[in-house]
């Protein structure tokens, strides 16, 4: 299948400063993207230009075939959900869903329907004569995306839509908002910065890293298999180990330096429905591990599980987070973030565990250390 959008070489600059550098891209038809990254790197540049309310400096975007970079945006076949809603606050709902429409020169029986359609799907029937600024937050949220929706675009562009929202009116919106798309058969494309929003509602995942897409791939793939240092910490894998790997047979074994006697013997598999470490292709020497706590466990001082990289630790401090505790524990190789079912108290030694599988292994930039790790005896 043809993508509906082909973005090339796409470069964004604002005066000497370039923000895009370089973007590749084929999103399919019906398809649901995420543009995943921390602010400033160029997620909402990328989103906009696709839009044509920023001009390219260079490379190509087409739409279906079509050079989209002439023409301007209402013949994009798009439209936009922003962050800050951009509503209307002085017309009221049913004029705010139907203001796209009146512009297109839409007969005002028509315009009638359509916005009473969009009513009923949002759940807002009953709300036409509503003004805007008498609404939630989740209700301005579905105005803007009905607004979005009524002109029919093939395809809806959505800023960060749920970030000025509470916590439990954003999780029911974002299914909500899923549930539209596949519904209605469009392509999205979602630009968040948060990594459960990305996993929850798109079918691929690009991460972006100061104007370049560090990468993408299935929700799952960039999640269990990030391929760097970088995607790893972004999608939670904070905890950092300075380690030294060497290649054995189908394996790698991994020695902490700094605590020699905490070694492990990593299988890996090509597959990504086997549960193995991930391993950079040239993970051989000095490496950093990345993981995740809640990967990791917790056992008392002195207890040995098999299959895991473990080493002696002493509880700083803990956090309740409902389910459990955010234990940070401090050893001989840094301070790491361990989640725990049942509570340590502060100063409790502790052994820190963490199986083979949960494990992100990358080469080492040596120029980072004071002095390099030993080698492997």
């Amino acid at each position: 299948m043809a993508p509906i959008i082909s973005i090339s070489g796409l470069r964004v600059a604002y005066g000497n400063h370039e923000v895009l550098k370089g973007i590749d891209l084929a999103i399919a038809p019906g398809s649901f993207v995420a543009l995943l990254g921390a602010s400033g790197c160029g997620k909402t540049t990328l989103l906009r230009t696709l839009a044509g309310f920023t001009p390219a400096s260079g490379g190509s975007i087409r739409v279906e075939g079509r050079d989209a970079l002439t023409l301007p945006p209402e013949r994009r076949g798009m439209a936009m959900v922003f962050q800050s809603y951009a509503l209307w606050s002085h017309m009221t709902v049913a004029q705010n869903i139907g203001y796209g429409l009146k512009l297109r020169g839409m007969p005002r029986d028509k315009i009638g329907q359509r916005v009473a359609a969009q009513l009923a799907m949002l759940g807002l029937t009953g709300y036409e004569q509503r003004s805007v600024a008498e609404l939630s937050g989740g209700q301005r949220q579905r105005v803007a995306l009905g607004r979005a929706l009524a002109v029919e675009p093939k395809i809806l562009l959505l800023d960060e839509p749920l970030s000025n929202l509470d916590a439990r009116i954003r999780v029911q919106m974002r299914h909500e908002i899923r549930s539209i798309q596949k519904k209605l058969g469009l392509t999205a494309i979602l630009v968040t910065h948060d990594r459960e929003e990305a996993m929850v509602m798109a079918d691929l995942v690009v991460v972006l890293d100061q104007g370049r897409i560090a990468q993408m791939g299935t929700p799952e793939a960039v999640f269990q298999r990030p391929a760097s240092p970088f995607v790893a910490a972004f999608m939670g894998a904070e905890n950092i180990i300075d380690c030294e790997a060497k290649r054995n047979g189908a394996g790698i074994d991994l020695r902490i330096p700094a605590i020699p006697a905490s070694q492990l013997h990593c299988p890996m598999s090509s597959s990504e429905d086997v549960a193995s470490a991930s391993v950079a292709a040239d993970a051989d020497g000095p490496v950093q591990v990345h993981f995740r706590s809640e990967a990791a466990f917790l056992r008392e001082a002195g207890a040995s599980v098999a299959a895991t990289l473990q080493f002696p630790g002493r509880i700083s401090q803990v956090s309740y987070l409902g389910s459990g505790y955010r234990c940070e524990v401090n050893t001989d190789c840094g301070a790491f973030f361990v989640d725990h079912p049942t509570r340590f108290a502060p100063d409790d030694g502790v052994t820190v565990c963490i199986p083979g599988n949960a494990l992100h292994v990358f080469r080492r930039d040596l120029s980072r250390q004071a002095a390099p790790a030993k080698a492997f005896q």
